[in-house]
């Protein structure tokens, strides 16, 4: 499979602005430097959603906006769809980026009257400009809407009207910055279901999406990336993210309360009895199967009514890199 971005080494520093104050107390003095990202390697492949994570702070915004085009690293390079960013306007016809700031739109305009103009700076054939408005307004649900000045339009509506924009000339890849910050739980469960099977599973498209909310990330993700002080500090699947740093496996068992005492390679993280219900939560070391665990347990007279296997938990994983990294939000 063929990667539709693809990044080497990406290095960006801005200098930190100066108050007032600071420029006429020390007038000659060096203005502090700040490290955004510090060698960034990454490779989104065709037709995924990767999520990038990260602290604030850690490069997200900085990253997506390099890969638009609006910002130049200072070293590496960024292949958007099999064009270097340097070449702005090759890659521009081949990526839609969706960010929450509201003020690039014209509020007295309204939906329709923005998407107007800026299928003209897109260069969306003037034929077809009016049937792809249409079109969109019906996808992003804003038909009836759409004549309404976007001043008054709600987070979620004015959220919709971006998605839209970002599609006007149906580009393959898309960058999605925090998309459902600010939207109600509803509006944020409407939008995910449109960039999963909408987007992704219709439109084939390739979308990276920066956000917080690691639950987001793994309800929609097909891989999620982590990114700490600008670099990429772990990166796989949901479920391989999750086992970052966790060794042998938590199982949670239903037994009678017997009160047997655990033998073998078998660690209880928490031991409660209640309602005639032994709750048993037992992490077997590496190397230890589960299957031994139960043989021990029904050797000793135990009457086993559930067993769970408990996966390892994003948000647990994320703060353990965190802590890796000697950070923590």
């Amino acid at each position: 499979m063929s990667h539709a971005i693809e990044t080497s080494g990406l290095e960006k520093t801005f200098v930190k602005p100066r108050s007032i104050r600071e420029i006429v107390a020390h007038p000659f003095g060096r203005a502090e430097r700040i490290e955004a990202l510090r060698g960034v390697d990454l490779a989104v492949d065709e037709g995924e959603i990767l999520s990038l994570l990260g602290p604030n702070g850690a490069g997200k915004t900085t990253l997506l906006k390099i890969l638009s085009c609006l910002v130049l690293p200072d070293r590496g390079t960024a292949i958007v769809g099999g064009q270097d960013t340097t070449r702005e306007n090759a890659v521009k016809r081949r990526l839609g980026f969706v960010h929450t700031d509201e003020r690039s739109f014209y509020w007295r305009l309204s939906a329709r009257e923005n998407l107007r103009f800026f299928a003209r700076l897109y260069d969306v054939p003037y034929r077809s400009t009016e049937r792809r408005i249409d079109e969109l307004l019906a996808r992003v649900e804003l038909t009836d809407a759409a004549d309404r000045p976007f001043s008054g339009y709600s987070s979620g509506m004015k959220q919709r009207v971006s998605i839209a924009r970002a599609l006007l000339h149906d580009p393959p890849i898309l960058l999605l910055d925090e998309p459902t910050r600010s939207l109600d739980p509803a509006s944020a469960m409407r939008l995910r279901r449109f960039v999963v099977d909408e987007l992704c599973r219709r439109d084939g498209k390739t979308i990276l999406l920066a956000t917080h909310d690691l639950r987001e990330a793994e309800t929609i993700s097909h891989r999620v990336a982590i990114l700490v002080r600008g670099r990429v500090r772990e990166i796989g699947t949901v479920q391989k993210v999750r086992r970052f740093r966790v060794r042998g496996e938590s199982v949670r068992l239903e037994l009678d309360p017997l009160p047997l005492p655990l033998a073998g390679p078998f660690r209880a993280l928490s031991d409660e009895t209640a309602d005639g219900v032994r709750r048993l939560t037992v992490l077997l070391d590496e190397g230890a199967r589960l299957d031994d665990l139960l043989r021990a347990l029904v050797a000793a007279g135990a009457g086993i009514r559930a067993c769970d296997r408990i996966e390892p938990d994003l948000e647990q994983a994320f703060s353990r890199i965190l802590e890796a990294e000697g950070q923590s939000e």
